[in-house]
This record gives structure tokens, sequence and C-alpha cells, in this order.
């Protein structure tokens, strides 16, 4: 069923919101403000108080909207659909518009906080990429003829595809060096190329052979999670207020994926950090979801001459990775700890019982309100808040705010995830008491 609907606002995960007779819809691949003919998901007649659907025709255009640069991530209806870039139809500029009114308005009617229309920056070279070759960590599964491939939107289909306009140069001089593209895989399995960002380098503009040289050995191809070529590990560099950290990282787990990202984040949280201390030498902080260490190690060395940390993290692969990295940087300061942060933040040493500062980076479902009100209940003064979805940062924020006397003194985001409606959200939170 084809219905013309005009597009209200800006909704979640990528989608618009207009009304068909006082319904609301949530729309795909549409813009504020625009006339749009949408194809309604099946079963259309059903008496759900909203329904989805998705562009079939654009009848009226919004100054944002662009040809998808990666047509097979556009609509269904212009022979795309297999996912991976929902604003790929959206400009740059627009883009940005649309990740901080997202994020405003979620602040505003969940977080129950006003502010200023939240700020969005971009990473280093975004823009001279078009908002491309960004991913450092790709996942394909292979289809029935063994070709590496993507599921198209709303069915079992599998769209075999020759390159990944998101990922890195780096990524895809490996994926052509390990002729990945030329497919030969067992129906089925699932494909993980992993491929750090060489530093000291300007990838941007390096040839291939260029690349490979400064890639080395440090990458990893796997197949349903065995090793096929590279390393196991990687190693990842980061560097932080002029010092470099040099992290091992499970090939097969996670890291942040925009080849900028950990430079970005690490630089901004170590710098809210240092001006919460205000210059005392010594500080107590608290590292939850830590990881592999991306912010463990520079604020153990940083924030602080006489810094005391503890970090938690529910993934043991991930905590042995981040001891190793502790004891290579010779950091003995730091305390590591693997469990779940809720029960771990429950037998707590006396000396680090009370943290100056907490940072949290928690998955996409957010801290929730138990570990808010532990980390309320541990006197910190101060709560840095790493999120990869404005929604759970604005339920964490109301509990923050509304129950346990913290107000937010900043926030901002960091568009690391282009082409997607995803977005990383930076918040500081101080105690107003």
């Amino acid at each position: 069923m084809q219905v013309e609907v005009r597009i209200e606002r800006y909704a979640d995960q990528g989608r618009c919101v207009g009304h068909i007779d006082g319904r609301v819809v949530f729309v795909r691949f549409a813009l504020p403000g625009e006339l749009v003919r949408v194809e309604l998901d099946e079963p259309h007649d059903r008496d759900d108080r909203f329904w989805t659907g998705e562009v079939v025709e654009v009848l009226e255009a919004s100054p944002d909207r662009v040809e998808p640069v990666w047509q097979l991530a556009g609509p269904l209806a212009q022979g795309g659909g297999v996912g991976g870039a929902d604003l790929v139809h959206v400009s740059l500029p627009g883009q940005l518009a649309w990740k901080s009114a997202v994020i405003t308005d979620q602040m505003r009617r969940m977080g129950h906080v006003e502010c200023d229309p939240v700020p969005v920056e971009r990473a280093d070279h975004d823009v001279e990429l078009g908002g491309l070759n960004w991913r450092t960590r790709i996942e394909m599964i292979a289809d029935e003829h063994g070709m590496p491939s993507m599921r198209r939107r709303g069915s079992h289909v599998r769209v075999p595809i020759d390159t990944m306009p998101l990922a890195s140069r780096a990524l895809l001089a490996v994926a052509d060096e390990e002729h990945i593209w030329d497919g030969g895989f067992e129906p089925g399995s699932q494909i993980r190329l992993s491929v750090p960002e060489p530093r000291g380098i300007n990838t941007t503009h390096a040839d291939s052979r260029a690349l490979l040289k400064a890639v080395g050995n440090n990458y990893a191809v796997l197949v349903d999670g065995e090793l096929r070529s590279g390393s196991k590990h990687v190693r990842e560099s980061v560097t932080v207020a002029g010092g470099t950290f040099d992290y091992r990282v499970d090939a097969n787990g996670f890291w942040q994926v925009h080849r900028m990202a950990p430079v970005i984040l690490a630089n901004h949280v170590v710098d809210l950090v240092r001006q919460t201390l205000d210059g005392r030498k010594q500080a107590v902080l608290w590292d939850l979801y830590s990881g592999s260490g991306l912010f463990t190690l520079p604020l153990s060395m940083l924030a602080a001459e006489r810094t005391r940390m503890l970090s938690i993290e529910g993934g043991r692969t991930a905590v042995r990775n981040a001891q190793y990295n502790l004891r290579h940087c010779q950091i003995s300061s730091a305390d590591a700890r693997v469990g779940d942060v809720r029960r771990t933040l429950q037998h707590v040493p006396s000396d680090l019982a009370h943290p100056d500062v907490v940072v949290l980076d928690p998955p996409r479902a957010g801290a929730k309100a138990a570990v808010c009100r532990q980390i309320a209940e541990s006197g910190a003064k101060a709560v840095i808040y790493i999120a990869c979805d404005p929604t759970s940062l604005a339920r964490d924020t109301a509990t923050l705010v509304g129950e346990l006397g913290y107000r937010l003194a900043d926030i901002r985001a960091y568009d690391i995830y282009p082409m997607t409606h995803h977005v990383e959200t930076v918040a500081l939170l101080t105690r107003t008491n």
C-alpha cells in the first residue's frame, strides 16, 4: 500500500515522522518538510498505534537531500536495502543537523534537561572522504555462492558485494590483497576484517602499496571466528595529550570502529577529567565498562600526578588485554577487574571506594538506574558519560539529574558514524551540592 505523507520531524533509528489520518508513521529515507510517497510495511492494515514505511518517490525534496553515494544502501525502490548507511540520502551538513536535533530532543523529552542544540563535531578528513572510508572493522556473510554479501532489508536475500564504501582505505587495501571480494567462502560463514588505522601516514592520499606497507601484519581476516590470515591480536596506537599509548586488542572483539574515534574520544575525556580535578595532584578515578583500557591507560598517567584507578569490564578477553596493556605501559596504579559492573561495585576496596570522577562508556542499553545510584552513593563529584545511544544517555541523565543531585555541565557529540543515524555523545555531569 502506497500513500502520500508530509514529513514533520526527525525521529530515532534513522527515521522521520509523519501522520496518516492521525496515525503516526515512521518513514525511512525521508527528511523533514518533504512530501513523499511511502510504501507501508506489511501488514499495513494492522490496528497498531503507529506504522512504518519507506520512501518510494520524493515529490517535494528537502535541501538536505542528496543522491546516495552508495546505491546498495539506499531505498529498496532504488535497488538498495542492504543497510549499514541509513542516512546515505542526507548531505553531510544535514547529517550533523539530524544528529544534533535527535540528541537535543531526547535530552529534553527523556532526560528532562533543557539545553542548547548539542554541537556535533566531525572527524578530520571525513568531509574530504565524502563521509566514506572510516570503518576499521567490517562484517559480512558468505552467500550461497560463497561470495561476501549483506542481507537485503525485509527479506532473506543475500546481496553479493565487491567493496564496502564505509571501510577505511587501509582495510580495503588488505581486502584486495587477501582476495576477499573473489569469494570462495563456505556459504553462510561469517567474515570479519579488522585493520587498525596505521598512524604516521596520510591514509587519505596514500596508494595501496604504501597502505599495505604501513599495515604490515597488523590486521586480521577471520572466518567464523577463526583466524584465516593476519594476527589474532591487533595493535592500536592512540596519541593523547602528546603521549602515545599502545593497546593490544582482540581482533574479534570490540574497539571503536571509526579510524579516528579512539583519538578523539580519549583526548576529550582526559581534558574533561583534568578540568574537573582543577590541578589536584591526587585523584581516585573509576572507568566503568572499560573494554581494553582505551580511557584507563591515559587517565592513569595524565589525569593527576598520583592517580589510582578502578576499571571494570564484563568481557574476560577485553580485561586480559587491558591488564596486558597496563603492564606494557608499566602502570601499576590501576586495578582492572572483570565482572558485571553493578555486582562488582558492591565490593570495591576501601581505598578506591570514593572516586573523584567516574568515567563510563556503557553498551547501547545504557548503565541503568541501579548503576547510576551506585555512582551517586560513591560520592563522585563528576560523571563523564560516553554514549552511543542518545535515548539511553537521556534516560540515565534523568536518573542522575532528577533523583541523585547532579546537573548537566557540558554535552557535545562526535559524528564517528557518518552515513548512519548513530552518534557518540559525551556528557559531563557534576554534583549540585
